[in-house]
């Protein structure tokens, strides 16, 4: 059996059940599809070999003009991973991973080998679910507070990928935040024929549609939640980390409601991401600069309560392993 490759026609009760490991594992791979992508590139392959998956960086998608060192194709090479591992998950096999296998192939950035059946928690069951809903808001969120409790667990999400999240608290850094955002914008325009190379020609996010100063500025300091996701070091195996980190946090958000977008013209700009880390109270690199709240398309009242109602305390201390 072959993969679907159609995101419209993944169905769970078409999984293999009596079919071979291989087939099983084709049909599993469907649900790296729905992983979130920078610049909706989805740059990764996936090779079955026995009882084993290779996760390869697809350079053919490669941005060079705005992600010369291909740090945003391996974080988007991340969530892919993450999905597949709650995926593995849900259909019942442990999974042990090594990342960047081959030091001779930097492309093959891990190694995914299938072992003895297992079950799912409650908590890989709730993020497996939130898998198919899971969307990037352009627009507007509602003027709802993100409750504590869920920060924290977006913070504990992050480091148990060996990854940290940051929640911009100060307004006075949210307006500087804000003004970056501009500034990147602004010289991102300067060079804009570039971005044609770009599978998707509404670049970079929703801020670049037009580029107006006033409304880029708007979009920051009036979402409810700006985050910083960053990592201790800035290697390829941190990239790897943020991706999954930052789609477990999507998922998580999703779950109960959260919504996210990106505005990573910021980090890829060094100048740019080095003002950034001089307004956060963490050392290391920024990777994805978000902004969070609840849609205003996708949600009621009551998908606030019950974020509100998220016990940080009731959750498992690690999530694989």
């Amino acid at each position: 059996m072959s993969a679907i490759w159609d995101t419209q026609k993944i169905r769970e009760i078409e999984f293999p059940k009596t079919g071979t490991t291989v087939e099983k594992l084709n049909f599993i791979l469907n649900y790296t599809l729905l992983a979130s992508s920078c610049s909706n590139t989805q740059p990764w392959l996936f090779q079955v070999v026995n009882e084993a998956i290779f996760l390869y960086a697809n350079l053919s998608h490669a941005l060079p003009t705005v992600d010369p060192h291909h740090r945003e194709l391996i974080i988007s090479c991340g969530m892919a991973l993450f999905n597949l591992r709650l995926a593995l998950r849900h259909f019942g096999y442990k999974d042990e991973i090594k990342t960047f296998p081959d030091p001779s192939r930097p492309d093959v950035l891990a190694q995914i080998q299938i072992s003895e059946p297992i079950l799912a928690s409650a908590d890989e069951q709730m993020l497996f679910d939130a898998i198919p809903n899971r969307h990037i808001n352009h627009k507007k969120f509602q003027d709802w507070n993100v409750p504590q409790s869920l920060l924290s667990w977006l913070k504990v999400d992050a480091e148990q990928e060996r990854t940290w999240l940051y929640v911009v608290k100060s307004n006075t850094a949210r307006q500087a935040i804000a003004e970056l955002v501009v500034q990147s914008l602004d010289r991102q325009w300067l060079v804009g024929s570039h971005y044609l190379q770009m599978t998707d020609l509404n670049f970079p996010c929703e801020l670049a549609q037009g580029f107006y100063p006033d409304i880029s500025r708007q979009l920051v300091t009036q979402s409810p939640v700006i985050a910083v996701l960053g990592t201790k070091s800035d290697l390829p195996v941190n990239w790897l980390n943020t991706g999954q980190a930052l789609e477990r946090i999507l998922l998580r958000g999703q779950a109960v409601g959260l919504t996210a977008s990106f505005l990573n013209q910021v980090v890829r700009l060094p100048s740019l991401r080095t003002q950034l880390n001089n307004l956060i109270y963490e050392q290391g690199y920024p990777q994805i600069l978000l902004r969070l709240g609840f849609d205003r398309e996708h949600n009621t009242p009551g998908a606030q309560h019950a974020a509100s109602e998220l016990k940080i305390g009731a959750r498992e201390k690690r999530f694989f392993g």
